[in-house]
């Protein structure tokens, strides 16, 4: 069961980047124990949203309260578990030596090294050093340490990049396993494909968000066949509107 307190609250929240303001105002709640999806193409300020909830985000005004505290609180080191685009992990280790290590720094549990290596499928791979992974392992690795002592929240950047469509059919089975127990997740994605198998939505455009809403809520709405085509309708939609 869901809490009645969001796991995650942002009111107002403005980033500015470069002398250029790249989030408008943003204002959501993420309940806890749910998947919440942020869709929308590259450059329309996912990462920089998600950068903002763990914390490590210069903010321009607004707040991000998360599991109760501000955004990036010394609190929450242990509490939220973080993937990023690009791998954070150690190219001269093998995934094992990588995640002992994460492990060590996170202070969870020896037994959870093996435990995320079955989670994101590396059980073969557990020794090879990083260097020699495909694309594919290398986001895996990079996912399994997001995963180390079960945090209560986890915020994934693309974590399907690269990968084929039966190992992302599983990831997705974990994210919702997960969300079975009381995880809360926060996943970014720009395919479509992908955003039907969230608790709700956040479809993003230009650093603003198009719509907040259940998938089939939001296909219902645009009267759309599908998630793409509820996009566009849409960004049709905001260009016909009076500014």
């Amino acid at each position: 069961m869901m809490s009645s307190s969001p796991a995650v609250s942002v009111r107002d929240l403005r980033v500015v980047r470069g002398g250029r303001e790249v989030l408008h105002g943003l204002s959501f709640d993420v309940p806890q124990g749910a998947v919440l999806g942020l869709l929308g193409p590259s450059g329309c300020g996912k990462t920089t949203l998600m950068r903002a909830l763990v914390g490590v985000q210069i903010v321009q005004s607004g707040t991000v309260t998360v599991l109760g505290e501000p955004a990036g609180s010394r609190g929450l080191r242990r509490r939220v578990g973080y993937a990023t685009q690009s791998p954070a992990v150690y190219t001269d280790l093998s995934v094992t030596e990588n995640l002992r290590y994460f492990a060590s720094v996170l202070g969870a549990p020896r037994g959870d090294v093996a435990r995320v290596i079955d989670e994101v499928g590396l059980g073969r791979s557990r020794d090879q050093v990083v260097a020699t992974l495909s694309g594919g392992q290398l986001n895996r690795a990079n996912l399994a340490v997001a995963l180390l002592g079960s945090p209560e929240l986890l915020v994934l950047d693309e974590p399907t990049v690269g990968l084929d469509p039966v190992l992302r059919q599983e990831l997705w089975e974990l994210f919702r396993e997960l969300a079975d127990r009381g995880t809360t997740l926060v996943v970014s994605s720009h395919v479509m494909d992908e955003a039907g198998r969230t608790d709700r939505l956040l479809l993003m455009r230009e650093g603003q968000i198009l719509a907040d809403g259940a998938p089939g809520a939001l296909r219902e709405r645009t009267g759309a066949d599908d998630l793409e085509g509820a996009f566009l309708h849409l960004i049709t939609e905001r260009a016909g509107s009076p500014s």
